[in-house]
């Protein structure tokens, strides 16, 4: 069992930047992928980034290529977000996930809110 508790989220204007992170518990983590999902209102929840259990490969939305970056540190069994030139449409609630693919998470969060002001 693997449980998650993400931070850092908050209120930013356009152009600012974030740095979300997803404490993890669990003798499994630096075997699994872990990721970061997004739900706007009234939107679906959506793919954003994910990393491999060691941390050379990752994976990004079109959405947020160039200006996001997944990683993580296992010693401290926790993967960060940073987010970079966030533009309103970033705006969610953002989600840590973990499991065995970008998507197939077996662990959720709880979330974190992430506004972005024009």
């Amino acid at each position: 069992q693997v449980q998650l508790v993400e931070s850092g989220g908050g209120l930013v204007q356009a152009g600012g930047s974030l740095r979300l992170s997803c404490a993890a518990s669990g003798r499994t983590f630096s075997t699994l992928m872990m990721g970061w999902f997004r739900q706007a209102p009234g939107k679906e929840r959506e793919f954003v980034a994910a990393i491999s259990w060691n941390g050379p490969s990752t994976y990004y939305a079109d959405s947020v290529k160039g200006r996001f970056t997944i990683s993580r540190d296992n010693a401290k069994n926790t993967v960060y977000l940073q987010m970079n030139s966030l533009k309103p449409e970033d705006t969610a609630v953002y989600y840590c996930a973990a499991g065995t693919g970008p998507l197939n998470m077996q662990y959720w969060g709880q979330g974190t809110q992430v506004t972005v002001s024009s």
